[in-house]
């Protein structure tokens, strides 16, 4: 019994991912207007919020939360190193008023977002020394 319910913990959080990277996008892209709730997402996958947050705990160790916002981090890392869009309109297109979204890619990277496209311009402009 206990082999069943690992195994069903592990497909709802590969759902719970697979929808995360389609909503993630879906807001950044202006398909979506806001980012959705938890129980809003249990919905849309047809479990309450408790047995999601229970099976990602089991499997991951992590409230869904921590994998919400790291996405939307990770969505903020992308926009911030492939494209030339403002940080204000990048927080605004992420649903965040832009100092509130500086506080919370502070939070998660340790540095601000335009330290953090500095950083990956100073990066990418380094060429690698050609051996003889």
């Amino acid at each position: 019994m206990e082999h069943n319910e690992t195994k069903r913990s592990a497909q709802i959080t590969e759902q719970y991912f697979a929808f995360l990277d389609q909503h993630v996008e879906d807001v950044a892209n202006g398909n979506a207007t806001d980012f959705l709730e938890l129980n809003q997402i249990a919905n849309a996958l047809h479990i309450t919020h408790s047995h999601l947050s229970d099976s990602l705990q089991k499997s991951t160790g992590h409230h869904p939360c921590h994998f919400y916002d790291l996405k939307i981090i990770e969505k903020a890392k992308s926009l911030l190193k492939e494209t030339d869009l403002s940080i204000a309109f990048i927080a605004k297109s992420l649903t965040y008023d832009p100092s509130n979204f500086s506080k919370f890619f502070k939070k998660f990277t340790g540095q601000t977002a335009g330290e953090f496209r500095k950083q990956q311009k100073l990066t990418s402009l380094k060429v690698p020394k050609s051996s003889p």
